[in-house]
């Protein structure tokens, strides 16, 4: 798991805290799981794809409930920023597919998340995501 190191536990809850709405759903094209916000040249898909950026920072959501998942992934993009790390791995897993599903809506909704696709194999392919991470100047 990602932990935060905030100077205090309530600045440290607050960095973890972010709601993803479970009502909202992006239109995602057919075809393999990618997104790329509006400010983002589209090659970014490409290169995630070819497995060009590799990932300093995985996450497993493995065993975790919808609640549990939602704080670890914005704890998860918070210590991105922080670290000053541009790309992640999200492990969902195949199981039951509840948090593979909910996971790319979830993370369109974060102004941090400049794109993310499905993994190449050697980081997961369809159980897991890589994501692009916007960085603080």
């Amino acid at each position: 798991r990602v932990k935060t190191q905030a100077a205090n536990p309530s600045t440290r809850q607050q960095q973890a805290e972010f709601f993803f709405s479970d009502t909202y759903r992006t239109h995602l094209p057919e075809g393999a799981v990618r997104y790329c916000a509006d400010n983002n040249a589209t090659y970014i898909l490409k290169q995630l794809r070819r497995g060009d950026f590799e990932p300093e920072l995985f996450l497993d959501l493995h065993g975790l409930t919808r609640a549990q998942a939602k704080r670890e992934i914005a704890a998860l993009l918070n210590a991105c920023q922080r670290e000053h790390v541009s790309c992640c791995a999200i492990m969902s897993g195949h199981g039951r597919g509840i948090l593979k599903d909910s996971l790319p809506h979830w993370l369109v909704q974060h102004p941090a998340v400049r794109a993310f696709h499905q993994a190449p194999p050697h980081h997961g392919g369809q159980a897991s995501l890589l994501v692009l991470v916007h960085l603080p100047e």
